[in-house]
C-alpha cells in the first residue's frame, strides 16, 4: 500500500468547482452518482482520464485530492481501463479541505494534462 501515490486527481467542469468552491463539498458527476463512488485519477492517469472522457469540453479544472484524509472503506483502488488501478472515493462527498490544489486544466508542451500547484 506505501507505494501507490498520496494524491489523486479529480476533473471536474466549471460549474462543478465553483459548488465545490461555494458548498465545501461536491457529491460527484453524474457518472460518479451513477457508479455510486467518485472517480478519481493518479498523476500518470490523468491525461488519458481527461482526453478519453472529456474530448472536446473547455473550462475544466483539475482538483489535487489529499488521498491520506480517506480510510480504506472510503478510498479504494479498483481495476479498470486495461486492469490499472485507479482510486475511488466511496462513502460520501468530495470535501474541500481535502482538495490541496486546484485551477484550471492546462496543458504543457507535450500535452499531457498539468498538475495544479498549491500556492
Amino acid at each position: 500500500m506505501s507505494d501507490r501515490p498520496t494524491v489523486a486527481y479529480k476533473v471536474l467542469t466549471a460549474d462543478q468547482m465553483a459548488a465545490l468552491e461555494r458548498d465545501g463539498d461536491f457529491a460527484g458527476a453524474p457518472v460518479d452518482l451513477a457508479d455510486g463512488y467518485i472517480h478519481l485519477s493518479t498523476a500518470a492517469q490523468l491525461t488519458e482520464t481527461v482526453d478519453k472522457h472529456f474530448a472536446g469540453q473547455s473550462d475544466l479544472h483539475v482538483a489535487a485530492v489529499d488521498l491520506t484524509s480517506f480510510d480504506d472503506i472510503s478510498l479504494r483502488w479498483e481495476a479498470s481501463r486495461g486492469g490499472q488501478l485507479f482510486p475511488h472515493l466511496y462513502d460520501g462527498p468530495l470535501l474541500l479541505e481535502t482538495v490541496i490544489a486546484y485551477g484550471p486544466l492546462e496543458r504543457d508542451a507535450d500535452g499531457r494534462v498539468r498538475l495544479p500547484v498549491a500556492g
